[in-house]
């Protein structure tokens, strides 16, 4: 064994045997005295010559440098000795991968004293998975209120486009209704044509034919133009209900954002479907076990059933 106690004397403040004594004899006591070994192993660092940190590690307290550096976070990081002491440095270290004013709330919840270390660890991944899902809710609400604010001022723009186009229909269907009135008068009153005394039948034939075919000419325009207003309208319409549509399933969509928004209920359908999933499991292997040992069988189903009325009881 290297024999480091003549050269890991620091310049100053305690002598590395008193720190040395003092980590080995928080090593047997646990509990509290976790968060004494991470101080003391911070202090050792500062006090030993460079190049004798790891010898003395191994040699005289019997940790490896990850090891060290995992009391030294948890003296750095953890501020509630108490819960420590009941937790142990192995859960201490995985709580703190959450913010500090969390911490407390989070072992009181969970009950993390009497999990296991995977069971801690899966709570605080299943914490983490509820918390992503929450925000990305909460930004696509986000988006989604603005994504609704926009339709709103379409909409607002499609009603004018639209109430354009109807009063553009109307008026051109007025014309339309104008014009083939006077052309239907036109065709009915005879046209006189008078040149001096004579009256010549040709011309007044061919005059109107004149005034038929400039009369019809307009109409056909005017037709047109209440065509062309009447797809204005049309095509005003559908984009308008387009966009109702569209409104109404963002409306559905921020109602399930808002939903998704509430971390409690985003975690609890995280866990319902972990939960439906762990059951499906079971119930395969209950499945497999009744076929080669029935009465095996039964105490699973018995824990089973015994299970589904904690459940019930959960939901009272």
């Amino acid at each position: 064994m290297l024999d480091l106690s003549g050269v890991l004397a620091p310049k100053e403040g305690r002598d590395i045997e008193v720190i040395t004594q003092e980590i080995l004899d928080a090593k047997r006591r646990g509990g509290e005295a976790i968060l004494t070994i991470g101080r003391c192993l911070t202090e050792a660092k500062q006090a030993i010559p460079h190049g004798e940190w790891l010898p003395w590690l191994n040699e005289r307290v019997e940790f490896s440098e990850r090891t060290a550096q995992k009391f030294m976070r948890l003296a750095r990081e953890w501020s509630n000795p108490s819960t420590l002491a009941d937790l142990g440095a192995s859960k201490a270290l995985m709580l703190l991968a959450l913010p500090e004013p969390e911490r407390d709330q989070f072992v009181e919840d969970h009950n993390v004293i009497d999990m296991s270390a995977r069971q801690l660890e899966q709570a605080i991944k299943d914490r983490d998975e509820a918390r992503k899902a929450a925000e990305a809710a909460k930004a696509d609400a986000s988006a989604a209120e603005q994504a609704r604010a926009k339709m709103a001022e379409d909409m607002a723009l499609l009603n004018a486009r639209l109430s354009g186009a109807q009063e553009d229909r109307e008026q051109a269907a007025q014309a339309v209704a104008k014009l083939e009135a006077e052309l239907a008068e036109l065709k009915e009153k005879p046209v006189e044509v008078a040149v001096e005394t004579v009256v010549d039948p040709e011309a007044i034939e061919k005059a109107r034919a004149e005034a038929v075919a400039g009369m019809q000419e307009k109409l056909d325009k005017a037709r047109e133009a209440k065509k062309r207003a009447e797809d204005k309208q049309k095509i005003a319409e559908e984009a308008l209900e387009q966009v109702r549509l569209q409104l109404e399933e963002q409306a559905k969509e921020e109602k399930k954002a808002a939903l998704g928004a509430d971390k409690d209920l985003a975690q609890f359908e995280l866990l319902f479907a972990q939960t439906q999933e762990t059951v499906n499991k079971m119930r395969g292997i209950l499945l497999k076990v009744r076929g080669r040992d029935r009465a095996a069988a039964g105490k699973l189903a018995k824990a089973v059933l015994a299970l589904a009325e904690a459940v019930r009881r959960c939901a009272e």
